[in-house]
């Protein structure tokens, strides 16, 4: 399969009054087109960070990577062209409809009015948001917004998909409906996922293949059955053991959410 992202050296530093932090100290990685991989790793080991500089929201300090065919130094419009991104914290106008919303983001990605219209029908129905059209954003619940916000990223049929963290604070139903979303897009639209998850069983259950980053830089990669196997002794292992060994620290936030079935 043919490589989507690629990354070499990607490093980010930031000036603070106590000096330079280097919050990524040096990111080598590859996805492959139609992957779902999980990018996992201990509080402040550096995701997001990642993650940012990968949707051109961060110029790296450092390295070099492109998206989709796509330079971030050179070429940072054509990147954000190949991608969507889904922010921990979302991004809906809690005033408006989900039809407002769906149709002004076609509109600022350049659709024509009608097929701003014509988008916000397709995305309703492939992601079960439909009967949801007329409802004000702020009175959805959070698989609800969730949906929303995945249906924002896909407005304009990006190759990659950048989701962080897409299911804190979800009930295990809503996260559950949230992952056969993903891999619905995995399977059916041949879309490149790119995860950021602190819930061990969602990566396990997603990722066709995981990089395990902790204090700037990646520490192991590989599927979920080699790194149980290498790391842990055993594929039958729980990839929370196998985090632990790899990092010596939990990947599991305090308020996690309950593991979905």
């Amino acid at each position: 399969m043919a490589t989507v992202i690629s990354a070499a050296g990607l490093a980010r530093a930031f000036q603070t009054k106590h000096g330079p932090v280097e919050a990524v100290r040096g990111i080598d990685l590859t996805v492959r087109e139609g992957e779902i991989l999980g990018f996992l790793g201990p509080n402040g080991a550096g995701k997001t960070t990642t993650l940012r500089m990968l949707t051109t929201l961060l110029a790296p300090t450092g390295g070099a990577a492109t998206v989709a065919g796509c330079d971030l130094a050179t070429d940072a419009a054509g990147v954000r062209r190949a991608c969507g991104y889904v922010a921990q914290s979302g991004g809906v106008d809690p005033q408006i409809s989900v039809r407002e919303e769906l149709v002004t983001q076609g509109r600022l990605y350049r659709l024509t009015k009608d097929q701003a219209i014509a988008r916000t029908a397709e995305l309703a129905r492939d992601l079960g948001l439909t009967e949801l059209l007329d409802r004000r954003c702020g009175t959805l619940s959070g698989g609800q917004r969730r949906r929303l916000d995945i249906a924002m990223a896909l407005t304009h049929r990006p190759k990659v998909l950048f989701l962080d963290e897409p299911t804190t604070g979800l009930d295990p139903a809503s996260r559950a409906d949230l992952w056969e979303l993903i891999r619905r897009l995995r399977d059916e639209y041949g879309t490149t996922v790119f995860l950021t998850t602190h819930y061990l069983d969602e990566a396990d259950a997603l990722s066709d293949r995981l990089v395990i980053v902790d204090q700037g830089v990646v520490v192991a990669e590989g599927t979920p059955a080699k790194l149980k196997l290498e790391f842990a002794g055993s594929i039958d292992a729980s990839l929370q053991d196998t985090f632990l060994a790899i990092t010596g620290r939990s990947a599991t936030p305090t308020d996690a959410a309950p593991v979905a079935v």
